[in-house]
């Protein structure tokens, strides 16, 4: 049988753990996903002294975006309106940036990539606090349309 990695991350321990893992997996090959996500945490346990669950926790809570902006069609033109993102969607597009991040970036494993991105976005700084930091900007350029967001 095989050995346990050094943090073995249970099944269906956390929903939030659970849906991350399901999002990183690619050509359902969950049980890679899931391995990948371990070692990510063990590096993590590695390059910091805080706990690892809490440095994934605080990464996902620092790129979750508040606002963003929905192409609105108003009399033939289109507008950029800034709208409130809803809870669901602020958890999907923060996973989905912090894996977007991870994976461009170049020459080392899956697990130290997403290693170095959650750390960096526990820290604010890193490519996915920089899409949600630009986002952001971009609702606040486009301020002056947010009145069309509660016409029908």
């Amino acid at each position: 049988m095989a050995t346990l990695p050094k943090a073995y991350i249970p099944k269906g321990s956390d929903p939030l753990i659970e849906k991350f893992i399901c999002c990183l997996m690619t050509q359902g090959k969950k049980s890679i996903a899931r391995r990948i996500f371990a070692d990510a945490i063990d590096i993590i346990k590695t390059r910091t002294k805080e706990a690892p669950m809490e440095v994934f926790s605080k990464a996902l809570l620092n790129t979750t975006p508040l606002v963003e902006v929905r192409p609105k069609r108003v009399a033939g033109a289109i507008f950029q309106v800034p709208t409130e993102v809803p809870a669901k969607r602020q958890q999907s597009l923060s996973i989905r940036w912090i894996l977007i991040a991870a994976r461009s970036r170049k020459g080392m494993p899956m697990a130290e990539k997403l290693a170095l991105e959650l750390l960096e976005a526990s820290t604010e700084q890193g490519a996915a606090v920089k899409k949600k930091e630009d986002v952001y900007k971009m609702a606040q350029a486009n301020k002056a349309y947010a009145h069309f967001a509660k016409m029908g």
